[in-house]
């Protein structure tokens, strides 16, 4: 059986799952009606991710905690005083993506095994995606395009391009000013600092044998 198929088939499965997944978490709340003004592009619902396959459902929504959609509204208010805008590129991920995620993306320094520890934390809710959007709904410079696992995508930006810096700079202070904080290796990945209070927070077996910390991935 070829790649492709295969790849069609988990897919297809997949999706079924992450439909019935949605209707199971009421509790989730769709950002684009908490403030109607945050862009959603949801990247795992098209080609344009890593994997270079359309990951969601049809008519996936941007979901979120509640109290994290507050948070991104906060973030959204601070950057209209600078005429820029959120844009998501990804919220609440049903472990079924994550799955697949994982399977066809293996870079274990920027994904999340699901099978390990708590997974993502987009499955639980509590992260988001995002970059920045002018007054024109034009994307703002920043350092790489999504899923661009390279060095240059470090939270750190250390290029030369000033403008790059100012936007990043800029979309970083919104989200810490609202409870948020970054992920070294993906400069778009934000975490609300309450994370602990939504996901179940141990550690495996294996991570107390190397050593290694819990710390969220994407």
């Amino acid at each position: 059986m070829s790649r492709h198929l295969t790849f069609t088939i988990i897919l297809a499965a997949a999706m079924s799952i992450m439909q019935a997944s949605q209707a199971a978490n009421p509790e989730l709340v769709d950002i684009a009606k908490v403030d109607p003004t945050i862009v959603i592009d949801l990247r795992y619902a098209t080609e344009h991710n890593v994997t270079g396959h359309a990951l969601y459902p049809p008519g996936m929504r941007a979901l979120i905690l509640p109290s994290v959609a507050q948070q991104l509204a906060g973030a959204q208010s601070y950057l209209k005083q600078f005429r820029y805008r959120l844009k998501i590129w990804d919220a609440y991920r049903p472990k079924g993506t994550q799955e697949l995620l994982w399977k066809y993306a293996q870079k274990d320094q920027y994904v999340a095994n699901p099978e390990r520890g708590f997974g993502s934390m987009h499955s639980y809710g509590v992260s988001v995606d995002a970059t920045l959007v002018d007054d024109w709904s034009q994307d703002a410079s920043m350092p790489t395009k999504f899923d661009e696992f390279t060095p240059q995508a470090m939270l750190r930006y250390t290029g030369r391009d000033p403008l790059v810096k100012q936007h990043l700079t800029l979309l970083q202070l919104a989200m810490a000013h609202n409870n948020f904080y970054g992920l070294r290796v993906e400069w778009w990945h934000f975490t609300t600092a309450d994370w602990k209070k939504y996901v179940p927070y141990w550690e495996d077996k294996q991570m107390s044998q190397t050593g290694d910390s819990p710390a969220p991935k994407s």
